[in-house]
């Protein structure tokens, strides 16, 4: 099989000739963008062997404007795929698409809706911590819900665009970074109200161009209970297995008849402490546990940037063997 074939196996829940593959990090701030961009994708490719080719996006929703209330957030405009963020990234896509392994199955991010309505509040306060941001959404919604649902919807229907452009390019499918789930911010009932219909508008949307949608469930501390019935839309599953917590076989459970992701913590463990036998050793025992149908070896979340490249080889090979 190719890489793209063992991929679309595993979503199908078939068993591939072996175990497929997929992670991903963040490279360096002088490298995320552009040329560097490109030329950096190409060379984690090589050195990882993934059969997954996850494009990264940094281009995120800009600034505009201070928004310090709810009713400022009237700010976030209507935006479209004209715009420099949303050219940056197709621009990025299809370079690397030109110059990537045609047997590779290929993914483009999509950053969900929960981070992109912050992405314009993160560049208002350039030391801003990820939990006060979100801390900020959560105030703004509940000083005016109107003003603050309505921007939310505006950023939605780009990212529906930005889903339909990417399978127009030539990606096999979309990585769907879905935040929220956890518990510390949104309530049970403002996520059902909020988040998950914007998450179902968006994943639709990739499924009705023709991709494959993976859903990422990011974060922890995270009530993976919100997330029941996003199986419709999905075709992958991935998330903190060890930061949820939330067991493999507890999502199999909870997404019937998607396939799944992961198995392998991102920050500590045997990716970042080696050595590469203990990595073999590991993801074979992995691999055991949940089974050889429906599984795609992979991270809780992105790798760190400085992820020790040989490490993370010999995990992609042993789930070859």
């Amino acid at each position: 099989m190719t890489k793209k074939e063992r991929v679309i196996a595993a979503i199908e829940g078939k068993e591939p000739d072996c175990i497929p593959s997929g992670f991903s990090l963040h490279f360096p701030a002088e490298a995320a963008f552009g040329e560097a961009a490109v030329d950096t994708h190409l060379q984690f490719f090589e050195d990882s062997d993934t059969d997954i080719l996850k494009i990264m996006n940094e281009n995120l929703v800009p600034y505009m404007g201070e928004i310090r209330h709810g009713s400022d957030y009237r700010m976030v405009r209507e935006m479209s795929l004209s715009d420099d963020f949303m050219q940056d990234q197709i621009i990025l896509v299809k370079k690397i698409l030109e110059r990537c392994d045609k047997n590779a199955f290929t993914l483009g991010t999509l950053h969900g809706i929960t981070a992109s309505a912050i992405h314009p509040l993160e560049k208002m306060e350039p030391g801003y911590s990820y939990d006060s941001v979100r801390e900020k959404l959560c105030r703004l919604l509940h000083e005016d819900k109107d003003a603050v649902l309505a921007g939310m919807k505006r950023i939605a229907d780009v990212m529906c665009e930005l889903a339909g452009e990417y399978v127009r390019l030539g990606v096999d499918g979309v990585y769907y970074a879905a935040l929220g789930g956890e518990t510390r911010f949104f309530t049970d009932e403002e996520f059902e109200q909020v988040i998950k219909p914007f998450d179902f508008q968006i994943m639709k949307s990739i499924k009705d161009a023709g991709g494959y949608c993976f859903l990422h469930i990011c974060k922890d501390a995270l009530n993976m209970q919100r997330y029941q019935g996003y199986g419709q839309f999905a075709d992958v599953v991935n998330w903190g297995v060890y930061e949820a917590p939330f067991s493999l076989e507890e999502g199999r459970k909870l997404f019937p008849g998607t396939a799944i992701m992961g198995g392998l913590p991102n920050r500590h463990g045997v990716l970042v402490d080696g050595p590469e036998d203990a990595v073999r050793e590991e993801v074979h025992k992995v691999i055991k546990q949940f089974g050889r149908k429906g599984f795609i070896l992979g991270a809780d979340c992105t790798l760190a940037t400085e992820q020790d490249r040989k490490l993370l080889k010999a995990a992609v090979q042993a789930a070859r063997e």
